[in-house]
């Protein structure tokens, strides 16, 4: 009888302990740019270590707002806070919020043209034209020029764009506000700005939609979404006078020596970066990480996703059309990530 209770006892422990690991939830929110790597990322760690991933992909801004806001445990952005922000969070939430670089990526200018091909070519100049406003029919003498021997039909340009806070329109609007003084005294840049021209949808994905239904309607999605809607985007003319098909090695091309002069806080703009193989609308994106974490099991398992994000989590990037961040800002990340605390 003894024996008996005794592995009775030790089956509730059993039981109870598993059901511990298994209510572990981590609660996230913000960027959909990377929804598509981390939405694997979370399903394979769920599967191997028994957390659970609650992330809701509402954009950068809400990411940002929810972890200004408290109510997630990481948030994801592909815009870098400012340092207003960053103290703002500290005075509310009494921590230190981290960047944490995951992937690189490639904000591709997808459009829908038939009788265009694939092989449509972009200089900074002319696209910045067409989210002013300026370039308005897809046969314009300024397209033409820069595609010698295609056939552009007369057929009006419709833009389409971000209707929410998007890193992915940070990303965006940084290339422009750098190529084009038009656009950098007019509109700027940032997760959200006062668009001149076009259409708004909600999320990459809400873009992506946009530009699939809408012939010939022009917009900007991460490279991956454009992959999976069958989208035909668009080989953007780089600082060296190049024009770059956008992949994960021109992504990293653009990334190139970045890490010599990587800040500590990780906040760095990849946009119309040098070099002849550079694609110029390249991003990092970021999970952003209270320093101080009040849940003591919380910060473990973040820590320990980080690490597998850092080593295992990069094998999935380039068939996922992310480029993996470089060996020696893995490094870097790693000693950041040692740096989480509980309260």
């Amino acid at each position: 009888m003894k024996f008996t209770k005794i592995c009775m006892s030790l089956a509730l422990v059993v039981v109870l302990f598993g059901t511990t690991l298994a209510q572990m939830k981590l609660n996230g929110a913000g960027a959909t740019f990377p929804y598509v790597i981390y939405s694997k990322w979370f399903d394979v760690y769920s599967k191997q270590h028994g957390v659970q991933f609650n992330y809701q992909s509402i954009g950068s801004g809400g990411g940002i707002k929810a972890v200004t806001d408290g109510t997630v445990d990481f948030g994801a952005s592909d815009a870098a806070l400012s340092d207003g922000q960053l103290n703002t969070i500290k005075e509310k939430q009494g921590s230190d919020v981290l960047h944490i670089p995951t992937v690189m990526g490639a904000v591709v200018v997808t459009y829908n043209l038939p009788g265009a091909g694939k092989d449509l070519r972009l200089s900074p100049d002319v696209l910045a034209k067409i989210f002013l406003g300026q370039v308005r029919n897809w046969n314009d003498q300024s397209i033409a020029q820069i595609n010698p021997g295609k056939t552009l039909p007369n057929v009006p340009i419709i833009v389409a764009h971000r209707s929410d806070g998007s890193g992915t329109t940070n990303i965006f609007t940084d290339y422009l506000n750098k190529v084009s003084k038009t656009w950098a005294v007019n509109i700027g840049k940032g997760t959200s700005v006062n668009w001149p021209i076009g259409l708004g949808g909600k999320g990459n994905e809400g873009v992506a939609g946009l530009v699939k239904q809408s012939e010939g309607a022009i917009g900007y999605v991460e490279l991956a979404y454009a992959v999976q809607n069958g989208l035909s985007y668009a080989s953007m003319q780089n600082k060296e006078g190049n024009f770059i098909v956008p992949n994960f090695d021109a992504v990293s091309a653009a990334a190139a020596g970045v890490s010599k002069n990587m800040p500590e806080d990780f906040r760095i703009s990849l946009t119309d970066a040098p070099g002849k193989d550079s694609y110029p609308i390249s991003g990092f994106t970021w999970l952003l990480i209270y320093k101080n974490m009040k849940d003591k099991g919380k910060a473990q398992e973040i820590v320990r996703f980080l690490k597998w994000a850092m080593e295992d989590g990069q094998s999935y990037a380039k068939d996922l059309y992310y480029a993996p961040l470089p060996k020696d800002v893995v490094k870097l990340c790693e000693k950041k990530i040692n740096t989480i605390v509980t309260n």
